[in-house]
């Protein structure tokens, strides 16, 4: 009942709001406005990295390769072309001869080799992807437009890690070097790309201005040549977001509430998209911890909890997993989940330490997602049948990140949105290996040795055929060990004005996350 009377009222409220233009000409030219939740905190793509940090960067700096489409594919980028040798070691690309850096410097394989190890020295950002394979001197220039990288061992992932590795002009990001810091303070505000766009201004909390390189050594995908640049604003409240695009101070906005989004689906000046990602939402469990470090009680907790609440907050834009992989995932097999089975839960209960209950569950979500505190409240209500008391307790990101790092800090539960980086089914495993430990994804801290081998053996594999039954087995073993509540993909849902041209959509990206780069005005 509620919920009908919000949605009645913010359609009330779209009645009474003239459309506006929103998108600011300057000079003839037209600058789009993208209204969203999440500030960027820097922009250097060698830095940690989240939605907002991974749109800008996309924007400003170019990878050798990049996903694009609906399933997404890796398409050549900076690089042409490349090979690899028999045993699965060796990858050598062939870069394009005609790409130019913002500065007018050209984007040489030296480049590519200083931008690789700069990130791999620093031990940050996607550091994690490859470092385990590739050392930094295993990369090398073999001329001036081919680089060749040298692999530790065969490793089938390697392609579909590399659309996140972006390249930087090296005599820029050195002439800021301070203190051995990689320039790292220079580029959190400073861009020494050769993406399509270049940054203008960074008002930190407030806007990040975008210009278009009109330039662009690849050029775009449209004609329009009065498009001017992106302002990314900041508009932390779901409702403010959903008045901005309707009364002309956005032209897109991401992330709105399931019930905003439907009102502003409903406006004929306004375009609304809704498709799957792979982004799958869970509530992680410290496997080490003092009460979920006991097995029965997390499959007691499992069995308690009300599935359809995942669903149901989103309105039905969300489906349930029936595996850890996300359905996009290759390799990805139907898994018997885990759904309210209460008489279930109460016999895992009965097997585990505190077979009477009596105790009291942490679980973490972010401050102010109110889909998260919804999710929370099912679950402290579910708990009460097994004498389970659940505190809640709302914190920033960085906040919750924090507690992640740590498997003493870490809650008993934890709401966690997590966006594999590539379709390859290790970037799923991964999470659940112990080198993942103090990442918000690893917040479960799993240490399962049987486990840890497969994903080893898996990755190592170069044949599809000899590790997609690993994966089969790898699936089954994270279900039972249990290590979170399994939840639920989430559609990837974006409102824009219908003069907003270019929008495609691609599951690999962040739930909140924006191609940039083919969007444009059309008058």
């Amino acid at each position: 009942m509620k919920l009908r009377m919000l949605t009645s009222a913010l359609a009330l409220a779209a009645t009474l709001v003239s459309p506006l233009q929103a998108a600011e000409k300057r000079d003839g030219e037209f600058w789009m406005v993208i209204g969203g939740r999440q500030a960027v905190s820097h922009i250097d793509p060698g830095q940690s990295y989240d939605y907002s940090i991974r749109m800008m960067t996309q924007a400003l700096y170019d990878g050798l390769v990049k996903y694009t489409g609906n399933p997404p594919e890796v398409e050549p980028w900076l690089a042409t072309d490349w090979t690899t040798s028999e045993d699965g070691l060796t990858w050598t690309f062939n870069l394009a001869e005609n790409a130019t850096f913002h500065n007018g410097d050209p984007v040489t394989a030296e480049a590519v080799v200083y931008s690789y190890q700069r990130v791999l020295e620093m031990n940050e950002g996607v550091a994690w992807m490859l470092s385990e394979i590739l050392k930094p001197e295993n990369i090398k220039a073999t001329g001036e437009h081919t680089v060749e990288f040298t692999l530790d061992r065969p490793y089938a992932p390697f392609l579909s890690f590399l659309p996140w590795w972006f390249i930087v002009n090296p005599a820029q990001v050195e002439a800021n070097v301070v203190d051995g810091d990689f320039g790292k303070a220079w580029l959190a505000e400073n861009d020494a790309g050769s993406g399509p766009y270049e940054l203008e201004r960074f008002d930190q909390g407030t806007a990040y201005w975008l210009r278009r390189d009109a330039d662009y050594w690849k050029g775009f995908p449209y004609e329009a040549e009065d498009m001017g640049g992106i302002i990314y604003r900041l508009i932390q409240e779901s409702s403010s977001q959903r008045a901005a695009l309707m009364s002309g101070e956005a032209d897109l906005v991401t992330d709105l509430t399931p019930e905003e989004f439907e009102v502003v689906g409903a406006r004929p000046d306004i375009e609304v998209s809704s498709t799957p990602a792979l982004t799958t939402f869970g509530l992680k469990m410290n496997t080490q911890g003092e009460y979920t470090g006991d097995i029965n009680l997390r499959k007691a907790v499992a069995h308690a909890f009300d599935y359809e609440t995942f669903v149901q907050v989103y309105n039905g834009n969300a489906k349930l997993q029936t595996s850890p992989f996300a359905d996009a995932i290759r390799g990805k097999v139907e898994i018997d989940m885990p759904r309210q089975d209460l008489t279930k839960a109460k016999e895992f209960l009965a097997k585990s330490q505190w077979p009477e209950g009596g105790i009291t569950l942490e679980y973490v979500y972010v401050q102010g997602l109110e889909q998260q505190r919804q999710m929370g409240l099912s679950l402290l209500n579910s708990l009460k049948e097994l004498n389970i008391e659940l505190e809640m307790v709302p914190l920033t990101w960085p906040n919750m990140v924090a507690r992640a790092s740590s498997v003493e800090e870490s809650p008993d539960l934890l709401a966690i949105f997590a966006t594999p980086v590539s379709t390859d089914p290790d970037a799923v495993a991964i999470q659940y290996h112990p080198s993942s430990h103090g990442k918000y994804y690893g917040s479960h801290f799993v240490d399962d040795p049987e486990l840890a081998a497969m994903i080893e053996e898996a990755r190592a594999i170069s044949e599809w055929e000899q590790r997609a039954p690993l994966y089969e087995q790898i699936q089954q073993r994270i279900a039972d060990i249990q290590p979170e509540i399994f939840g639920m993909l989430r559609q990837r849902q974006f409102a824009y004005r219908t003069y907003v041209k270019g929008y495609g959509d691609s599951p690999i990206r962040m739930t909140a996350e924006v191609d940039l780069y083919p969007l444009y005005i059309e008058p």
